[in-house]
């Protein structure tokens, strides 16, 4: 028996975080999102409203070496951003 691996299965250890604040202008989230997450204007218009009506939302998984340079640039540009293990 042969096992195949679905893109369902692929494990993503960690998440980038951004963080809702009252400083940064929903233009400026979404152009963060779209040059550093390289996020569609759709995908980064969607994360911008859960970021700011729930606070956080998980904009990127992947392991930590993927993502420590992209949470380093978005905190760079003023914006809240942690990476967090999805215990998996």
């Amino acid at each position: 028996v042969e096992e195949v691996l679905t893109d369902t299965q692929v494990q993503h250890p960690y998440q980038l975080i951004m963080w809702n604040d009252d400083v940064n202008t929903f233009e400026w989230v979404i152009k963060t999102l779209i040059e550093v997450c390289n996020h569609t204007n759709e995908q980064a218009e969607q994360c911008s409203l859960i970021i700011h009506f729930k606070g956080k939302c998980a904009v990127k998984n992947g392991d930590y070496d993927t993502l420590k340079p992209m949470c380093d640039q978005i905190t760079e540009r003023g914006i809240g951003a942690t990476i967090e293990s999805t215990g998996k």
